[in-house]
């Protein structure tokens, strides 16, 4: 049997800021290669640059150097329009805060990734609608954000990442803004979904004990992707 293609990679990825005289180095040659259906959890001390880490890799921002390539297609080489089709194609997004659009339903957020790519508004809705029923809220489609509890409103949230059926869903502090049994629940629907759909999960946190339930644990320490110093990844 051959192995899962590779839908993500880095490869000598590094970030620098500038802000007057000071210099700061977030990244120092980043290497990660993600396949398809993978689990991977990166770990890391506040400020090491887990977040900057996950915006080179979702192409909202660019690197100083090096490469990001998902699906094969290196970010650098895009223009703004088709770095934004890749990553409507390609990959999902799932944050700390939901953002959710306050003034749509839930309904309408999750179906508004298809209706970015062009689909019928009938076949985007019904769509959402389906996926929304698998995680639980089939009974909220019309409700808008304001009206769901946190939980649901995360729900929601990893509903849109996945509507697409992306290569790869990257995750940042996905339960960090929840109660620890309403986290759980979120996380494992992301296990549940990453299994049935094949989409791979990259999930930045804090969260040692979860970290322990992904296929494989990274942690970011001194600017690189290094194995973890105090944590073991889980099966």
């Amino acid at each position: 049997m051959s192995e899962p293609a590779t839908v993500l990679a880095c490869h000598a990825l590094c970030k620098r800021f500038v802000e007057g005289a000071n210099v700061v180095d977030v990244l120092n040659g980043v290497e990660l290669e993600v396949r398809a259906g993978d689990r991977l959890a990166i770990v890391g001390a506040s400020g090491s640059g887990k977040t900057t880490l996950l915006q080179l890799l979702g192409g909202l921002d660019l690197p100083t150097s090096g490469a990001v390539r998902v699906q094969g297609r290196d970010l650098s080489t895009l223009n703004d329009a088709q770095r934004g089709r890749l990553r409507n194609e390609a990959l999902g997004f799932v944050y700390q805060f939901h953002h959710l659009l306050p003034e749509f339903s839930a309904l309408e957020n999750v179906a508004m990734p298809l209706l970015i790519r062009g689909m019928d508004v009938p076949k985007a809705k019904a769509a959402a609608a389906d996926l929304l029923g698998r995680v639980g809220l089939g009974a909220r489609l019309d409700h808008r954000p304001a009206k769901l509890s946190g939980g649901e409103r995360q729900r929601a949230a990893v509903a849109r990442a996945l509507i697409t059926r992306p290569a790869v869903v990257l995750a940042d502090e996905p339960t960090g803004n929840l109660d620890a049994r309403t986290g759980n629940t979120v996380f494992e629907l992301m296990l549940e979904l990453n299994r049935e759909l094949g989409t791979a999960l990259v999930v930045v946190t804090h969260d040692l004990a979860l970290a322990h339930r992904m296929g494989r644990v990274v942690e970011l320490y001194d600017g690189r992707l290094q194995p973890p110093r105090e944590v073991q990844a889980g099966g």
